[in-house]
């Protein structure tokens, strides 16, 4: 049997996250994906946008990574060089009611630490963006969008530099928790068996499924899986604004916003459709229903202009019922079991939270030179 250090299954963003700071510490880590390469899931298909972190429950752990993720992420693309925009984001009233909930809107960030929300009125907004239609908005400066496969490379190219190594194509067939290890049994060209001090479980939307295989974790602390599709829509024609336009938020949603590409194209969208299995293809019939939405703010959005473009699935361990979900990580101090750390329900705003969850998972993981002094 081989024996590792640290095990991360899943090479998504946050498993890249998590990679890095582990190896950065001087952990020996192997990165375990099933698929041929990172970011292949729900890391590839999202609206790549940096969360200011406004809406989120006030002291969620929602809120407190994607502001503090935040502040990281930027420093880290400026240092790095990850294409970034910092082009801000414009929350849009476009009646006299939803005018009046754009105080609370701000309240309410300012709660989770996001003190530079501005008011407009109609004429500042439009001053801002002339094509838009609205009665007041807010502006959002820290909210911003990012080339997120280049990001992923550039966390890849941080953990293999510390010396953290990744299997592609070698998916987790099942483990079993002992007192002082995990044991897994690992597939691919050839299978294996390894065993770990630190496993960290990584697995987006096979989370869930992925605790199910250890023997040993109490079942009744893995939460449900259940897939909430989000739809994007393109844009034929050029969508004249330089800021991210979000609606105020409606029941159930933040209602369909545009968002920009770094080359400045729109796309519309997710929309939210549950479902009860991965099917990444785009219905063109539900433009339908984003036409009327977009045209609140954007009146001369031209027929026909919307395209299916590309759909991702949101990592829900909430039911449809329940309108808020928060990031759940559980550590040994939960579940009992040493040496196992599982991420559940990481959907938005994971991409912007990534750095601030890694570091969480490091604390959670007593990232010490005790940890390397024990042997396997």
């Amino acid at each position: 049997m081989e024996k590792v250090e640290c095990v991360v299954i899943g090479a998504g963003v946050i498993g890249l996250a998590i990679a890095r700071r582990l190896a950065q510490a001087g952990r020996e880590v192997i990165v375990l994906e099933a698929a041929e390469g990172i970011g292949t899931v729900t890391s590839s298909r999202n609206s790549e946008v940096i969360h200011a972190g406004i809406y989120y429950k006030a002291g969620s752990l929602m809120a407190r990574m994607c502001v503090g993720g935040k502040r990281a992420l930027y420093r880290y693309c400026r240092d790095h060089g990850v294409p970034h925009r910092n082009c801000g984001k414009l929350i849009v009233a476009t009646t006299p009611q939803e005018s009046e909930k754009l105080a609370a809107i701000k309240s309410h960030a300012e709660a989770n630490g996001v003190d530079d929300l501005q008011e407009l009125d109609g004429e500042a907004a439009r001053a801002l963006e002339p094509a838009l239609r609205c009665e007041a908005a807010l502006l959002s400066p820290s909210t911003g969008i990012i080339d997120s496969h280049a990001y992923m490379l550039a966390l890849r190219g941080d953990a293999e530099d510390a010396g953290a190594a990744f299997a592609f194509h070698t998916p987790v067939l099942g483990a079993r928790a002992h007192d002082d290890r995990i044991e897994l049994d690992v597939g691919g060209n050839p299978p294996m068996s390894l065993a770990c001090r630190l496993l960290v479980n990584a697995a987006g939307l096979q989370a869930p499924a992925v605790a199910r295989s250890i023997d040993g974790m109490p079942i009744e602390l893995i939460p449900p899986a259940y897939l909430a599709k989000g739809n994007y829509f393109s844009c034929s024609a050029r969508a004249p604004f330089s800021h991210l336009i979000y609606p105020v938020p409606e029941p159930g949603g933040l209602g369909v916003h545009l968002t920009l590409d770094m080359a400045g194209q729109a796309r519309f969208g997710p929309d939210v459709e549950w479902v009860d299995r991965i099917d990444y293809a785009v219905d063109p019939a539900r433009a339908e229903r984003f036409y009327p939405a977009i045209r609140r703010y954007w009146p001369s959005l031209p027929d026909g202009a919307l395209m299916p473009s590309y759909s991702g699935m949101r990592p829900k361990i909430v039911p449809p019922a329940v309108a808020v979900q928060d990031f759940l990580i559980q550590g040994p101090g939960i579940h009992g079991v040493d040496g196992l750390i599982n991420l559940f329900g990481i959907e938005s705003p994971g991409l912007t939270s990534s750095l601030s969850i890694a570091d969480h998972v490091g604390d959670l993981a007593g990232i010490s030179t005790a940890l390397a002094s024990q042997p396997i």
